[in-house]
């Protein structure tokens, strides 16, 4: 008899599919959610496939009273319910690494977005604007100060590539980086004093929850650019809005927002903004390798193997 396990969201299709063909895979919106789910379907399930976003909350793993892994597809964990979990003994995985260079690479996009209004420019063009006249000249991003919100594996791989650009990098985090020779700075307010361009690439959680707020978003001044793959309970929305309203800031690129998938529309409405729908890691390469992350550590839970990525 296979093993019963419960998604939360669906995946990648071929994701979804080799589980489907190892286990019997259960959606949990086809079931109800957590009060939906049949008794004897609850009481057999010990593993609960995730992604960042939908993560795991008290209200799930109280509803699988026998849980024993929660798999994220997604690096970020600040959706579990992570004391409970451990309270359990629950273990919880996620899927480090594969995603860093798509994640990285949609710092940098968003950036030239914005600097170089790639978006504005397309709508220039295909709406006959072109023909009247040129466009207004925008700004580069070459040698610009850039100061990075965490230097981790995602932190380090953005700073790599706007090294590329003859960009000085600043960092500012939970701890001193010692192999590196970027400038460190005591708090965001201190770096985005120092920055022209500011990527935050935190987790989120209770301790980074609106870290970016109305100060450093001040620091960062009139020309300064706010860039954000992380999360976005990481960033004072209501704050953010304001500062591009009022022009304290010159612009956004944002990948994430407070309510996930809704997004207000006084944002949306703001010219300098560009935005993307939470898909720095949406290319089918990534998405494949952080779902075969997820199936080698289910595998490796049934087969009573050690976990590749755990939580710690």
């Amino acid at each position: 008899m296979r093993p019963d396990i419960v998604m939360v969201r669906p995946l990648m299709a071929a994701v979804m599919e080799a589980l489907a063909d190892r286990y019997t895979l259960h959606l949990l919106s086809e079931l109800g959610g957590p009060d939906g789910l049949p008794e004897d379907l609850a009481t057999t399930v010990t593993v609960l496939v995730t992604d960042g976003g939908a993560g795991a909350d008290a209200a799930l793993m109280q509803a699988l009273p026998n849980l024993k892994l929660i798999a994220v597809s997604g690096v970020g964990v600040d959706a579990v319910d992570l004391p409970l979990a451990h309270s359990r003994q629950i273990d919880v995985t996620n899927t480090p690494d594969v995603l860093t260079d798509d994640v990285a690479d949609m710092a940098i996009g968003l950036t030239l977005a914005v600097l170089r209004q790639l978006c504005v420019g397309d709508r220039f063009v295909r709406e006959g604007r072109w023909v009247m006249g040129p466009m207004p000249l925008t700004r580069s991003l070459t040698g610009r100060h850039v100061g990075i919100v965490g230097l981790g594996r995602v932190g380090r791989a953005v700073a790599r590539r706007f090294e590329a650009f003859g960009c000085p990098i600043g960092y500012c985090g939970r701890r001193p980086q010692t192999d590196i020779a970027y400038a460190q700075h005591a708090g965001p307010v201190a770096l985005a004093a120092a920055s022209d361009v500011l990527v935050v690439c935190v987790p989120g959680g209770p301790i980074t929850d609106r870290l970016i707020d109305a100060a450093v978003l001040d620091a960062l001044g009139t020309d300064g650019v706010l860039v954000n793959v992380a999360r976005g309970s990481v960033v004072d929305e209501p704050a953010l809005i304001e500062a591009l309203r009022e022009r304290r800031i010159a612009g956004a690129g944002l990948d994430v927002f407070a309510e996930e998938p809704n997004v207000p529309a006084s944002l949306l409405d703001l010219p300098n903004v560009v935005v993307q729908p939470h898909h720095a890691s949406g290319t089918e390469e990534t998405r494949w390798a952080m779902g075969q992350l997820v199936l080698q550590n289910v595998a490796a839970h049934f087969a009573g193997l050690p976990l590749l990525t755990p939580v710690g």
